[in-house]
């Protein structure tokens, strides 16, 4: 009974983040153990806007998680992810939901440049509300995912802020589009225009060897984006000698990897498991400069069929 029910939940996930029934997650959601700063200005725009999740007894130091959400760089707000702030912050965390701005009004690398400025707001201000910064990842669900990639592995938006990959200790993706030319829709095309800097959009041409730690994370089941892309980007990181550890879920799609994070659908898979893993052994000790600690090489595997059966 206990398998069929668990069967039953995970065949209602996609449904659950689809319109008006992703607010069906967040009434899930308990609005107990944390503190929301909500509509935090980042920059001086309007969708440049962030939420910040603090959990409830942190005294300082605490690993921090730059979340970036999904919606095919043309749709999604902060609002529809209290689950997600919660989430992470009942591991300990201190989170923050940014939205940007998205096609039309903008195309890229404005929503890329617009989550650099994000992180650099992170990074000034994040100690006030209890945050290490220097335990400071990056992590996004789709094309949140890709954010995350770039933001991670070209430099050169952090370095316009003053930055660089020494700001991010680690990056986490969920399904996320990180080698996707040829585009395939007349869509990708506007939204990456010109032609020239296509190239520019593909994370996967930005690996170098010497950038923070990843975790890709991928359901065999992703209908939307290719697993081949979370092939691609972990096979190109460990070539060139870099620490990465790539998930593919036998069991999970597109949308279930990131409804699983949340609190009342977390038994379906072991996804925050291996999140909270991943940031418990990126993270350096507090106190202790990100530049000095050290960086377990996790040898750039690709493990499959990661899933308990509940």
């Amino acid at each position: 009974m206990r398998k069929g029910w668990f069967t039953a939940v995970a065949a209602l996930l996609p449904m659950l983040l689809m319109g008006c029934a992703q607010r069906m997650v967040n009434a899930l959601t308990p609005e107990a153990g944390y503190t929301r700063h909500a509509g935090l200005a980042y920059g001086e725009l309007e969708r440049q806007r962030l939420d910040v999740y603090v959990p409830d007894g942190v005294a300082g130091a605490a690993p921090v998680v730059v979340f970036f959400y999904g919606g095919g760089w043309r749709e999604g707000e902060r609002d529809g992810y209290r689950f997600m702030g919660q989430a992470l912050s009942s591991q300990g965390y201190v989170v923050v939901i940014p939205d940007y701005r998205l096609y039309p009004e903008v195309r890229f690398p404005s929503f890329i440049e617009d989550g650099a400025l994000a992180v650099a707001w992170t990074r000034r201000n994040i100690a006030g509300y209890g945050g290490d910064v220097e335990n400071l990842f990056l992590m996004g669900h789709s094309a949140g995912a890709h954010m995350a990639a770039l933001l991670t592995l070209d430099d050169r938006y952090l370095q316009a802020h003053g930055g660089g990959e020494g700001w991010i200790r680690g990056m986490i993706g969920l399904a996320g589009p990180y080698d996707f030319l040829p585009f395939r829709s007349d869509f990708y095309r506007v939204v990456f225009e010109p032609e020239s800097q296509f190239p520019d959009s593909q994370p996967v041409n930005f690996v170098n060897g010497a950038a923070p730690p990843m975790l890709l994370m991928q359901g065999e089941k992703d209908a939307v984006v290719s697993v081949n892309n979370t092939r691609s980007l972990a096979r190109a990181v460990e070539t060139a000698g870099g620490s990465v550890r790539a998930i593919l879920y036998e069991r999970q799609s597109h949308l279930s990897i990131i409804a699983g994070l949340s609190g009342p659908l977390r038994a379906v898979g072991p996804m925050m498991g291996d999140v909270k893993e991943f940031i418990e052994t990126v993270r350096v000790p507090a106190g202790v400069n990100a530049a000095a600690g050290s960086v377990q090489d996790d040898d750039g595997r690709v493990e499959h069929g990661r899933e308990t059966d509940p």
